[in-house]
């Protein structure tokens, strides 16, 4: 028993089965489907969490019919062939020790014409908010083919070996179309009053228990949506729950965030608060009786999940992007090891972020996530031959093959040229809401002292002290700097920005890390539309600058939008003053002021401004590969030393060139 997390590590009774800890890694949408059938590639991710500890798994949504197919990565719909692949997966999850769960759901209005070719079906045809199309209002014979859909889908999982199946009814998808007035516009026997309104899920889940049994767990997925007036209230979802919950067909209930009207807080970044799924956790535990009730979004990590199970709120917590960034969450806090577990840092890159993308998931600070197949889960296998290894540079790429190469057996000296880890990944951390980067920066640090690296600050490595230290394998991630160029891709003839040399014009990098102020009125110019830009704004706002941003992009954020945190992000630099001028580029530095092209129109004008701020493209710091290469020496260049990118191929650089050695 865990002294740390003693409600979490309680078993708990769920249908005929017994939950190990009250740890769920809960469905999202992997997306890795081969030819629409799970591989080794979803068999090895799904593993890796049952292997660390976790005590129900459920596996990404199965659509229950062809309209309801949303990505390329989705299961067959409505094929029994799935049910031989699926075998693989649950024997996986039930072998490591954990209950497997499916999750079944259809989108309704909301689909993606682009990967079913369906039209879109829901209630009353109203349009989508997933994509510019409208949706096709069902027919009573539409309706039962759907509900069959559903019942078929339950089969296929008894019969692949999952322990149950969970009936998706968030996000104002189908099941939570039909409950919701201002979507189900019907007038027969599926709208209107609360008993009509109901009648599509309690048919789906009758049948589903009547087929299946009563031993085959049932769950039930549901969301609020409290800042839109057009969605059920928490009061309403807790009474259609307990609805279901009396008829005896539903055994546990997983209360999550947001949905298709608020789509940022489905899958909250760093800019929400924590824990965002338990207010309605709450509500409903209060409505039902024999159900369990499982707290989602924004959980992350054992401390959180432990303080919602002791407040009360909840039954079970669903930690899902904690478990993608470290897989064995569960195992270390088990034994109260907390320390250990490696933070997911709420950014959305490479999980939703790739998710929006379509392609399959990963994670910025566990590249392992979607690879476990290829490199055996996050686990290091030791090297049959240790070396010395020197690397140079302390970033993202740096700490993590430090960290891989030391986890394997070898010698590791880590030299860092400034006087703490992180590179420029730390000056990211200084930005507001980005403290969980400092988390991580710090659990590298102790994750390095556990195993023994040599840590050398204040380390300005040259060629000549390379040779010195005698290395068997030189691993160099130097990062990068910001050219005091001031080149915009935008103006792709112009080299140097004209006026560069008048003075006030300052990297991103030199103000976050406090070298350079900027004065009263800054102009920041942000090519990237991430947030080495949008952040370093924010904190020049809160810090009392008149911030103005210069973009050649159609909105601030652009690169942010696939992880949902661009439109948080501009209401909170608006509440700010943050001011912005899109879709125009800085043709000249004046010295009190830029002037800028608008590139829809070729106007010029002229825009004040103190200080002049870049967030343009990096340029690797190479020099000292340069001339290592030069002398002959055998060397790797990670990170952006190699080439200047996001965070996330960092990590996954440093992680590959370990596991190389």
């Amino acid at each position: 028993m865990s002294k740390l997390f003693p409600h979490l590590f309680s078993p708990a009774k769920l249908g005929g089965h017994t939950l190990r800890n009250r740890i769920v890694f809960g469905a999202h949408t992997a997306n890795m489907a081969k030819g629409g059938l799970p591989d080794e590639q979803h068999v090895a991710y799904y593993a890796e969490r049952a292997i660390g500890g976790a005590g129900m798994i459920v596996v990404e949504p199965m659509p229950v019919h062809p309209a309801a197919v949303l990505t390329r990565g989705n299961f067959l719909p409505c094929d029994d062939s799935v049910i031989a692949s699926f075998t693989k997966v649950t024997a996986a999850i039930k072998g490591n020790g954990a209950v497997a769960i499916q999750q079944l759901y259809h989108v309704g209005a909301h689909g993606d014409s682009d990967n079913s070719y369906h039209p879109h079906w829901s209630p009353s045809g109203l349009p989508s908010y997933h994509d510019s199309d409208g949706s096709h209002p069902m027919s009573e014979k539409e309706i039962w083919e759907t509900v069959d859909g559903f019942l078929q889908a339950a089969r296929r999982c008894r019969a692949a070996g999952f322990d149950g199946v969970e009936v998706w009814a968030a996000y104002l998808g189908l099941v939570d179309q039909f409950w919701t007035p201002w979507s189900n516009r019907r007038e027969d026997r599926w709208g209107g009053s609360l008993e009509n309104r109901t009648r599509f899920s309690r048919e789906i889940m009758t049948r589903i228990r009547a087929e299946c049994g009563a031993d085959f767990i049932i769950g039930l997925a549901v969301s609020d949506e409290p800042d839109h007036s057009v969605a059920l209230t928490r009061d309403e979802l807790a009474e259609i729950v307990a609805i279901h919950d009396r008829l005896g067909v539903v055994d546990y209930v997983t209360c999550g965030s947001g949905g298709y009207l608020d789509f940022h807080k489905l899958m909250p970044t760093f800019l929400y608060p924590e824990k965002l799924g338990v207010d309605l956790a709450a509500t409903i535990k209060r409505s039902v009786k024999n159900a369990l009730v499982i707290a989602e979004s924004h959980i992350r990590t054992p401390e959180n999940g432990e303080t919602v199970l002791g407040e009360g709120a909840a039954d079970l917590v669903s930690i899902v992007r904690g478990q993608i960034a470290d897989p064995h969450l569960a195992r270390k806090a088990s034994e109260d090891r907390p320390d250990d577990v490696r933070g997911c840092i709420s950014c959305n890159q490479m999980c939703w972020g790739r998710r929006a993308r379509d392609y399959w998931i990963s994670c910025l600070v566990n590249p392992s996530a979607g690879r476990e197949f290829q490199w055996g889960g996050d686990r290091f296998i030791p090297s049959e031959r240790p070396k010395k290894v020197l690397v140079v540079g302390a970033g993202p790429a740096g700490l993590e093959a430090a960290r891989v190469a030391a986890e394997r057996g070898h010698q590791v000296i880590l030299a860092e040229a400034s006087s703490r880890l992180g590179g420029n990944f730390l000056l990211a951390g200084m930005q507001p809401r980005r403290g969980q980067i400092l988390d991580l920066i710090a659990w590298y640090e102790r994750q390095l002292t556990k195993l023994g690296v040599d840590i050398r600050l204040n380390s300005y490595i040259e060629a000549s002290d390379v040779e010195a230290v005698g290395a068997d394998t030189v691993i160099l991630a130097t990062g990068s700097y910001s050219p005091d160029t001031g080149f915009q891709k935008a103006l792709p003839s112009v080299e140097t920005l004209p006026g560069i040399e008048k003075g006030n014009v300052f990297s991103i990098e030199a103000v976050m890390a406090r070298e350079k102020r900027p004065g009263k009125r800054v102009l920041l110019l942000d090519e990237g539309g991430g947030w080495r830009g949008c952040g370093t704004a924010w904190k020049l706002a809160e810090d009392g600058h008149a911030v103005t941003m210069i973009s050649p992009d159609p909105f601030i954020g652009k690169e942010l939008q696939r992880t949902t945190a661009d439109v948080p992000l501009r209401r909170n630099l608006k509440k700010l003053g943050v001011k912005w001028l899109l879709e125009v580029s800085v043709l000249e530095w004046h010295g009190n002021g830029v002037t800028l092209l608008d590139h829809n129109t070729g106007q010029r004008f002229f825009e004040e401004g103190d200080s002049l701020v870049l967030a343009t493209t990096n340029a690797p710091a190479n020099w000292l590969g340069e001339e290592l290469r030069s002398c002959g020496c055998n060397i790797m260049e990670i990170g952006d030393c190699a080439a200047p990118r996001q965070a996330p191929y960092a990590f996954y650089e440093g992680r590959k060139v370990a596991l190389k050695l």
